[in-house]
């Protein structure tokens, strides 16, 4: 019923040049600086994304302040979510450009900055652009590369490595729940996301750890991966021979261009040589022109990548599981983020805020997340274990979860659902593998993009929506019962893709028997 990891391994590289003759393993892949990409990782997912799944309490803060209804207020920090992971295709043109290490750090500057501007916000629309707009790009630049590092330093346990990795998130909602509280209750808040915001800037020295692999140890990982998915090349040869052809043409397009390119360098390069005697201020000038035309080929060079692997691989979009993922995508986030953002109030509705103080029902889900990765990515990597069903019955059992949390308003019952919705939403350590399987190794950077740039979408509209149907109905049970029946479609639609692939085949066989 279920496809395997061989039977969605879709691997779109040109492994046809790649020999199949054993070499000396390089200390990099699977270990030495590999781990280091992991701490990287881990403290980008916990000051990023942990900080965003604690921001039911800067949530309620903003509701006192503003006197807004809830629905608006929650586009703050949906706004924050949404855009980290929407601008994930386009921060793939960054990564083309300058590599993920200054992207990152890149991103951890805006980070911190949207943080600290929006400690003097004066309305909710300002906050929109500070820390929805401003921190959301920058956590953006920073998340991508971190989750990327880690797929390109890891070949035989890359499960577990994001697995724990991503552990972060659920460390970080835990420790930034209550720091956040704390600040808040001993500065109040507008000095609390000031803080926060210094705090951030440590993202810079994450993004300074993530090391880029040389050229060599790239074909070395290529060539294992060659040797593991030869059948699954051979079975898509034709698509192959596609992208093989649109290859060569953008490669003789770039040819042109770097060579026009360095004719401009050349001939600056000799006009500085030339004018030695010439004044200080030319001297300056052929400089900066040198400088601009040096930029304007890594811009060109770099945009020429991006366009070519999101616009020129279509082949990517005939990968039908491929398609169907973006389609889960579009409404899983969604489910996971309301909780977060709109579980303290909740339990004040319950008149529950006692038993929460003791320990918070969000903390429940973050440190059960936290086992949720590691154990479903030990589970995942496993021979007799397929990644892709252990997946698709972590997506069943939150969904299940999500139904199921407005009939209860018991504390223990919340807990016990909390802490099963922090397990099973550990499959968010699998995303990466489960896309690297359907597209390779190649496309990983630009197919993941475009699947947190679904679950961005998600993140977006989730608790607005969640707010605006209790503006209405004075209840949150109906926005937990609409997110959950549009998570069951987009589960089921993915579900019954595997089976599609794996049918075709055997029909083909049958028609060619009767032939």
């Amino acid at each position: 019923m279920y496809a395997s990891r061989e039977d969605i391994g879709y691997d779109f590289g040109d492994d046809s040049k790649v020999g199949s003759k054993p070499i000396k393993p390089n200390p990099n892949i699977d270990g030495g600086w590999a781990w280091m990409i992991v701490l990287s990782s881990f403290l980008v997912h916990i000051l990023i994304m942990g900080s965003q799944m604690a921001l039911g309490i800067l949530n309620i803060e903003w509701l006192e302040e503003f006197n807004q209804s809830r629905g608006l207020t929650a586009w703050v920090s949906s706004l924050s979510m949404g855009i980290t992971l929407i601008v994930g295709p386009f921060i793939g043109l960054f990564i083309s450009m300058c590599g993920c290490r200054r992207t990152a750090i890149i991103g951890g500057i805006l980070n911190a900055l949207g943080w600290i501007l929006s400690a003097y916000a004066s309305n909710v629309h300002y906050l929109f652009l500070t820390f929805g707009v401003t921190a959301g790009i920058g956590s953006g630049m920073v998340y991508l590369p971190a989750v990327v590092m880690v797929g390109q330093y890891f070949q035989k346990r890359r499960a577990l490595a994001q697995g724990l990795s991503t552990t972060g998130t659920g460390f970080g909602a835990f420790l930034m729940t209550a720091l956040l509280k704390y600040l808040c209750t001993e500065f109040g808040w507008r000095n609390a996301m000031f803080i926060q915001g210094a705090i951030s800037l440590n993202l810079c020295v994450c993004g300074a750890l993530m090391r880029p692999l040389s050229l060599k140890d790239v074909s070395e990982k290529y060539v294992v991966r060659s040797n593991s998915e030869d059948n699954q090349a051979k079975a898509l040869s034709r698509s192959t021979e596609t992208i093989k052809s649109n290859g060569v043409l953008s490669e003789e397009l770039e040819k042109k261009e770097v060579a026009t390119n360095e004719e401009v360098l050349d001939r600056v390069q000799h006009m500085e040589t030339g004018g030695k005697s010439r004044s200080g201020r030319n001297m300056h000038g052929l400089r900066i022109l040198k400088t601009v035309s040096q930029l304007t080929v890594t811009v060109r060079k770099g945009f020429a990548m991006w366009y070519s692997s999101y616009f020129g691989a279509a082949s990517l979009f005939t990968n039908r599981v491929f398609v169907a993922f973006i389609i889960w995508a579009l409404f899983a986030y969604s489910s996971f983020v309301i909780p977060f953002i709109h579980l303290p109030e909740i339990v004040k509705q319950y008149n529950l805020s006692r038993q929460n103080n003791i320990f918070p029902l969000t903390s429940i889900i973050a440190i059960v997340h936290i086992f949720g990765k590691v154990i479903l990515g030990i589970i995942s990597d496993l021979p007799c274990i397929s990644t892709w069903n252990v997946f698709l019955m972590a997506n069943f059992t939150l969904v299940t979860c999500i139904l199921t949390l407005p009939l209860l308003q018991t504390y223990v019952g919340l807990a016990v659902v909390c802490a099963l919705i922090g397990f099973s939403s550990g499959y968010f350590s699998l995303m990466p593998v489960v896309t690297e399987d359907l597209v390779g190794i190649k496309h990983l950077a630009n197919a993941y993009g475009i699947i947190i740039c679904a679950n961005g979408i998600s993140a977006l509209f989730g608790p607005p929506f969640a707010g605006w149907i209790y503006d209405i109905t004075q209840k949150y049970d109906f926005s937990f019962y609409i997110s959950g029946l549009l998570y069951m479609v987009g589960i089921i639609f993915l579900f019954l893709q595997p089976c599609i692939q794996k049918k075709q085949p055997r029909e083909k066989s049958t028609e060619e028997a009767q032939v």
